[in-house]
């Protein structure tokens, strides 16, 4: 009759449990992410701080907080494929640092930002072409090779320099600094520059075959192999990545502060490596993202930042940055047991 609602059939009430096994799949999926728990750390920190302090919340503070994970971020994007290789690169702190002596030496001779920029970023490759061949064609262990270019790149660095510090950048001097230092529509560049990098790299990761192959080696390197994933020029690919991203961070950085000395970039490595491995990348390999990278260098920011509003000292930002690692880590393998058993 007209105006009578059908009762719903067979196939509707079909339709409703696959729908609402997909919400629950996906629920348990997001749950079981570490990216999910991390993300969740850091809002749950920044609403608690923006009750108990009343400067947290404050544009002023977000801005510099922003700001200032955004260098740590941009490093991170590099060391989460160079992580998800199965590998790790403690020379990024002096891959910074070189890049920085080399632009900032190269504006104080004359040189314009076009030129010098480029050339400090070629310097920070020539580091991660000498990591990646070292590794990935000679043979030799991660920790090892990139323990000897964080040695090798810092001495290069204050070479360079003579160990002083260089403040003066020629006639683009002001484009430098803007370029580091200044913003977009009330957002801080080199955030900007974060969050388009994080884009490309995510793609790169999760559409591209770059990305597979990069997850399949960290995952099982010979099976890799045996399927024809070019393994060695992989591996040389993401320690150019991670060189990249730190060349970027260390150019960025002295737009900043308006001046570099060889003490920029200074025990950087445990910062970046904690930031990818609080945000979901296995130091075994095989997995990690580009928004874990992003979202592990906010919430360390975010304690740091904290520690300094609540009047404690900032030395303890180390012991809750372990802690966090150690956490991280002990998840990820209580993870991998229960799905091994």
């Amino acid at each position: 009759m007209a105006g009578e609602t059908a009762a719903p059939g067979p196939g509707d009430a079909l339709k409703s449990a696959i729908g609402h096994r997909q919400d629950a799949t996906w629920l348990r999926w997001m749950v079981g992410q570490q990216t999910f728990w991390i993300f969740l750390a850091a809002m749950i920190a920044c609403l608690v701080l923006s009750t108990v302090t009343d400067t947290f919340a404050t544009e002023r503070n977000l801005f510099n907080v922003t700001r200032n994970f955004a260098f740590v971020g941009i490093v991170a994007l590099g060391m989460t494929a160079v992580i998800a290789s199965g590998g790790i690169d403690l020379s990024v702190g002096s891959t910074l640092v070189l890049a920085g002596i080399v632009v900032g030496g190269a504006m104080e001779a004359g040189q314009l930002l076009i030129v010098a920029m480029p050339l400090a970023i070629f310097a920070a490759l020539c580091v991660g072409l000498l990591n990646g061949v070292l590794i990935a064609y000679v043979g030799m262990p991660p920790f090892v090779v990139t323990l000897g270019t964080l040695a090798l790149a810092r001495s290069l660095a204050m070479v360079l320099s003579n160990n002083k510090m260089i403040y003066q950048f020629g006639p683009d001097q002001d484009l430098l600094l803007e370029l580091g230092g200044g913003t977009l529509f009330g957002i801080a560049n080199p955030v900007l520059i974060l969050v388009l990098l994080a884009l490309v790299i995510g793609v790169a990761f999760r559409w591209t075959r770059w990305g597979r192959h990069l997850f399949a080696i960290g995952g099982n390197e010979e099976a890799a192999t045996m399927t024809g994933v070019p393994v060695r020029l992989m591996k040389l690919s993401v320690y150019l990545v991670s060189a990249f991203c730190a060349g970027l961070t260390g150019v960025l950085e002295v737009g900043w502060l308006g001046g570099v000395t060889t003490n920029l970039g200074q025990g950087m490595e445990l910062t970046v490596i904690a930031a990818a491995v609080i945000g979901g990348a296995n130091l075994a390999g095989g997995s990690g993202t580009a928004f874990g990278a992003v979202i592990g260098a906010a919430l360390i920011e975010v304690i740091r930042n904290s520690l300094i509003l609540l009047g404690i000292s900032t030395f303890w930002q180390g012991s809750f940055v372990g802690t966090f690692i150690i956490v991280a880590v002990a998840i990820d393998r209580l993870r991998t047991v229960q799905k091994s058993d």
